[in-house]
């Protein structure tokens, strides 16, 4: 069983910046494979980033084309956080974003979908002047 929990959402104005922070508690593995995913008002639920860890500490990331260039995923292990560095927001990245792990995913398989076993409850990014 894995916890998540999402902070440092916000109001933040276009061309901005914002750092999204998600705790991981519970079972702990040698490999993982987690994710940001977000929501728009009115929108489907979408991948954003993923990112594949190992016990040697190598990460694997992946995009989607809406963040390639402009977020940064990425994991602290010593802290169990994983981080979302968002860049040059622009309004149509205003969503509720999700945290989401699935320890069990291999690499290969580990890309920035929207199917996962683990869900935090979300935090609020709102971009706009």
């Amino acid at each position: 069983e894995v916890q998540l929990v999402e902070s440092g959402g916000g109001l933040v104005q276009p061309g901005g910046s914002l750092r999204l922070s998600c705790a991981v508690s519970g079972a702990t593995y040698s490999s993982s494979c987690m994710a940001w995913v977000r929501q728009g008002p009115g929108k489907e639920r979408e991948g954003v980033a993923s990112i594949y860890t190992t016990g040697n500490r190598i990460y694997y990331d992946n995009y989607a084309d809406s963040g390639k260039g402009r977020f940064t995923i990425s994991y602290d292990k010593s802290k169990r956080t994983l981080l979302l560095e968002m860049n040059s927001l622009k309004p149509e990245d205003t969503a509720m974003y999700y945290c989401a792990a699935d320890p069990r995913r291999l690499r290969d398989a580990c890309r920035p979908d929207t199917t996962w076993p683990y869900w935090g409850q979300g935090t609020q990014v709102t971009v706009s002047s």
